[in-house]
């Protein structure tokens, strides 16, 4: 307890203090020695991030990506086998067993593809390759958009516990002012118990926020290709969140939506739809094997050359359920692309007006609320070392001062999550045009 007791000035400051729940007191000593002692540890092995360097280790480790690759070279070889005409048949034939009148036969036939098959089968293979390669395209941008957002997440707890220092810091001011007016003897004991637990309150949201801060470096860490399992060392993360995305009108996003990675990867699949309903056409057009060989007759004692040509009769199988299927499947994806411009539309719009919202939030917590709560907390304090004002009102008016940082800090790290989305869904990156001061 001696560590509690410290936090005291005097006799009757302990007195009144002793009065508090012995649960809720240890509570806070365990959770303010664990998070400092863990964040004091790692803190020696800090090291500066950037986010081109996170991005860039993203890249390189990424099992979505390393996914997206093979399915490329997949595809690729679906295009090389799709180059690759019917293989030759070598028959042989003979008639008897005796050797004096036995015939022999040596027979070669290849088939022949009519109807487009190939060019067909060619097409719908290098459409898929197509979407292959837009496939990847998504999942890079997906990704640096993940790590774009948990950078600035890790921004947004970096930046709170910067804050919370600060807070912790005002409250031990706060403390040290009511106790010298304590023992001037000004004021009441009470005020200084307030004072202590004031503190103590500080000192639980310095390590909620270095708990935070934690988290989103795992996060980060994750998707860099550290392991999860092991907490990361602690990261300088080398930006600030001083810089908003302009608010494109609703015009342009409409024209770049039919540009967006999903619109494309929709309309690759409606061309290879369409290509798989030519190659399922040209299916119904029999192809035609042509034969050549040698007839050896051992009774008439010499050879004889053959020559031939076979058709399929498409008498009972014309093709025509497969081609029906194709039909509907294509049909089924001109559907499903006016669906997706439809629920794309709107999660872009939705975006854009989260977006507008939080930037005037931010606009109007900057010149309005952090302000006021500046001059209402050093009014405050002002006052409560002139003896104007009780210690109630400057705790009150500090809590006002935190939490309108704390939703400054907020306000500006939802503005880059609804900008991310939007980078997401059109497939390319947000002018950053307006900086907004966020030193407080």
């Amino acid at each position: 307890m001696s560590f509690i007791n410290n936090l005291y000035p005097s006799r009757y400051c302990r007195t009144g203090f002793d009065n508090l729940s012995h649960d809720w007191l240890w509570t806070v000593v365990i959770a303010v020695f664990y998070a400092s002692t863990f964040y004091a540890a790692t803190a020696n092995a800090q090291s500066t991030l950037t986010l081109v360097q996170a991005l860039e280790r993203a890249r390189q480790s990424s099992p979505d990506l390393a996914i997206a690759y093979h399915q490329i070279d997949a595809a690729k070889a679906q295009v090389l086998q799709g180059r690759a005409r019917p293989n030759p048949e070598l028959a042989y034939f003979q008639e008897d067993t005796r050797e004096a009148t036995k015939t022999t036969s040596w027979q070669l036939n290849q088939q022949l593809e009519l109807g487009g098959k190939r060019s067909a089968r060619i097409e719908a293979a290098q459409l898929a390759q197509d979407q292959a390669a837009s496939t990847l395209s998504m999942r890079q941008i997906e990704l640096q958009t993940d790590v774009t957002l948990a950078f600035f997440e890790g921004v947004a707890a970096q930046e709170k516990v910067r804050l919370a220092h600060e807070m912790l810091t005002l409250a031990q001011k706060s403390q040290q002012a009511a106790s010298k007016r304590v023992q001037a003897g000004k004021i009441s004991p009470l005020e200084v118990t307030k004072a202590t637990i004031a503190v103590a309150n500080a000192q639980l949201e310095l390590a909620q926020a270095q708990s935070e801060l934690l988290l989103a470096h795992q996060r980060l860490a994750m998707l860099c290709g550290d392991d999860a399992t092991d907490i990361p060392p602690v990261l300088q993360l080398d930006t600030m969140l001083d810089q908003l995305p302009n608010l494109p009108s609703r015009d342009e996003l409409e024209a770049r939506l039919l540009n967006a990675p999903a619109i494309q990867q929709a309309q690759l699949e409606i061309d290879r739809r369409s290509a798989l309903v030519d190659l399922e056409r040209a299916k119904r057009v029999p192809d035609i094997t042509v034969s050549v060989g040698m007839k050896q007759d051992a009774q008439l004692d010499h050879d004889q050359a053959l020559l031939g040509v076979s058709m399929p009769i498409p008498l009972f199988d014309r093709n025509r359920g497969n081609l029906r299927a194709a039909m509907a499947q294509q049909d089924q994806a001109h559907d499903e692309n006016e669906r997706l411009h439809k629920q794309l539309l709107n999660a872009v719009l939705s975006a854009q007006q989260r977006l507008q919202v939080m930037r005037l939030q931010a606009s109007m917590l900057k010149r309005e609320v952090l302000p006021g709560a500046q001059h209402a907390y050093d009014a405050a304090n002002l006052g409560f070392s002139a003896g104007k004002f009780n210690f109630l009102d400057v705790l009150d008016a500090q809590r006002t001062l935190f939490q309108a940082k704390s939703q400054y800090l907020t306000v500006m790290l939802d503005a880059h999550r609804a900008a991310a989305d939007i980078e997401r869904l059109l497939g390319d990156d947000l002018e950053f045009a307006e900086t907004v001061d966020t030193t407080f």
